[in-house]
C-alpha cells in the first residue's frame, strides 16, 4: 500500500494532529502484531495513516488541565 498523499494534500485540519495520531497508531498496531499489517506488507505508518483518512479509526485531542 502507497501513503495517502492525495488524502494528506486535501486534508483541511490540523496536520500535526493528524501526523500525532498516525504515529500513535503506528505504534499502537506495530505493537499488537495486528495480523493487517501483515496483508500491508508490515507498513505501519502508511495502514495508520490510511485508517485515520478513511475514519476507520477515530482521533480526538484531550485537553490536560
Amino acid at each position: 500500500m502507497i501513503f495517502p498523499l492525495e488524502s494528506l494534500v486535501k486534508f483541511k485540519d490540523s496536520i500535526y494532529e493528524i501526523t500525532s495520531a498516525a504515529s500513535r497508531r503506528a505504534y499502537q498496531l506495530a505493537m499488537l502484531k495486528d495480523p493487517v499489517v501483515e496483508e500491508n506488507d508490515g507498513k505501519v505508518v502508511s495502514l495508520a495513516a490510511k485508517q485515520l483518512f478513511s475514519n476507520e479509526v477515530r482521533y480526538r485531542i484531550e485537553q490536560q488541565s
